[in-house]
């Protein structure tokens, strides 16, 4: 039971980023009570053990990191460290009736050397040195500004200094810079995926989301590399736990926040546990969950909810399967993005099909194997023997496809997405799993609808909802954490800036609790 009746802060929930905003407001020497209605804290940040009778930990849901600045881990005395993967992606092809693909890492003359089997020439490896060469340069200007107080627009535009970089990232829709700078349909399919992860949303579409989300994907860390958690991703949010909790914070599970009350000055938050409910004091609140429910918390009436539109297996492999291009080691292959029917036109008739409200014909997709460059999250008599773990993240699969009957649209899906990656083996995939202790295939998929319902993501939106860019717009606040209630702030995903394995946003709600009070 907590310690006291009234808190200088108190946290409800305890994700990462409630994690991160608790340890920050500790070591400030605040009080802090964190809340969690989970037997555990992590959210969707966690590593777990999903099959029966096997000691591999997965990064159940979010399992790479590339937004998680170095100043938090710095700031918090974190121990925790991450990899960098040798290769960046690789992704099967089929030209001339043989089969080939793209490899992009290993070196420059590698990368070239790749682009130009695929290509015949040196003319989209230049374009795409040159666009990266942008972006790499937005992404030290921009995310720099992520844990600063949020910028203006006109700032954020002085900060870019550059027309076509603006333009590109900001003010056009992305399949336009793609189409003027590269001409292969596979290359500009490569590019578009990371515009399109977490989000549903054409090349073309004019609200910009695609670009939003582009942009959180090429900007993490300064350089937009895409790096392994040591541990899986769950030793993160131990980490960030432990440096809590020894700076004081009290962090409480199986405690289920159902009322906010404030004033403005002064909150009281009510929460239930098996032995009842119990209220506390609070000089400020903050909300590490959606914007529906911090609505719902407070009393008000919740925005719509956005639409998720992601399709996350897992699997354990006994052996990585063999692959039909035979000139790509498969632990290359698998050890950066390997990308499933995400050519640029694929993609489009994906999109166009599942906003008609069918399955795609062609589920695009893209796969991980995180013990490649991290083996110590399997246990040594499965990684000793070849054992490998596979993350599979689908794309263009919204919630409503869903709605009729989850678990059958799951199993149709999921058929069809591996028919997809069998294409490019000379194996089929489910030769290769590896079985559970009850002797079942070691695989599993999740629906939107599945996460709203295991991680109350609404919509089962894996960003909480769209994203947005990252300055000032409307009320945004001086930190983008900032809620009508002056004492209540939404630290999760939802903030702007937020989204991702970050602690963005919980740094932020953090500093705005701590700015108030200097």
């Amino acid at each position: 039971m907590p310690d006291r009746d009234a808190y200088d802060a108190v946290i409800v929930g305890g994700g990462h980023n409630g994690l991160v905003a608790a340890a920050y407001l500790a070591r400030a020497g605040r009080s802090v009570l964190l809340v969690e209605r989970l037997s555990a804290t992590g959210g969707a940040a966690v590593s777990s053990r999903p099959f029966p009778g096997v000691d591999a930990r997965l990064s159940r849901y979010s399992y790479l990191v590339s937004l998680l600045p170095k100043k938090i881990v710095r700031d918090l005395d974190l121990d925790f460290r991450v990899r960098t993967r040798t290769v960046s992606s690789y992704t099967p092809a089929e030209r001339g009736g043989r089969p080939t693909g793209l490899l992009v890492g290993g070196g420059e003359a590698r990368t070239r050397q790749s682009f130009a089997r695929l290509t015949g020439g040196q003319r989209e490896y230049e374009a795409w040195r040159d666009f990266y060469a942008m972006t790499g340069e937005v992404a030290r200007r921009v995310f720099p500004t992520l844990t600063e107080p949020l910028p203006g627009r006109a700032e954020l535009r002085a900060r870019v200094d550059d027309d076509t970089a603006w333009r590109a990232l900001f003010e056009e829709p992305i399949g336009t810079a793609i189409e003027e700078r590269f001409a292969d349909d596979l290359v500009r399919g490569v590019v578009l995926t990371d515009a399109l992860i977490g989000t549903f949303a054409d090349a073309h579409d004019p609200s910009l989301r695609q670009n939003r989300c582009f942009l959180y994907h090429v900007i993490g860390g300064g350089t937009g590399d895409w790096n392994v958690p040591v541990g899986g991703m769950g030793a993160l949010t131990a980490a960030i736990a432990d440096a809590a909790r020894s700076a004081g914070a009290q962090l409480r599970t199986g405690c289920e926040a159902t009322r906010i009350a404030t004033d403005g000055q002064r909150a009281e938050v009510t929460y239930a546990t098996e032995d009842g409910e119990r209220t506390v004091g609070a000089g400020h609140v903050l909300v590490n969950a959606s914007p529906q429910a911090l609505a719902a918390l407070v009393g008000e009436e919740p925005p719509t909810p956005a639409e998720g539109a992601q399709l996350k297996v897992n699997m354990l492999l006994k052996r990585l399967p063999r692959l039909r291009d035979t000139s790509v080691d498969p632990r290359e292959a698998f050890a950066g993005t390997f990308h499933i029917a995400e050519g640029y036109e694929e993609l489009a008739a994906a999109y166009a099909q599942a906003a008609a409200g069918t399955p795609p014909v062609a589920p695009p997709s893209e796969i991980y194997c995180h013990s490649l460059t991290d083996p110590t999250i399997l246990a040594p008599e499965l990684a000793e023997t070849g054992h490998q773990t596979l993350t599979l993240f689908g794309l263009h699969t919204p919630a409503r496809l869903f709605a009729r009957d989850n678990d059958a649209v799951r199993a149709e899906l999921l058929r069809s997405t591996l028919a997809q990656l069998d294409a490019h083996l000379a194996e089929p995939i489910t030769d290769c799993l590896a079985l559970d202790g009850e002797g079942r295939p070691c695989i599993e998929a999740k629906t939107p609808l599945d996460l709203e319902r295991d991680l109350r993501l609404p919509g089962g939106h894996i960003f909480h909802r769209d994203l947005a860019f990252p300055y000032a717009e409307g009320n945004a606040g001086r930190w983008g954490v900032e809620t009508r209630h002056a004492n209540v702030l939404l630290c999760g995903a939802g903030a702007v800036r937020g989204g991702g394995v970050s602690g963005i946003p919980g740094h932020n709600a953090a500093m705005a609790v701590l700015d108030g009070s200097r």
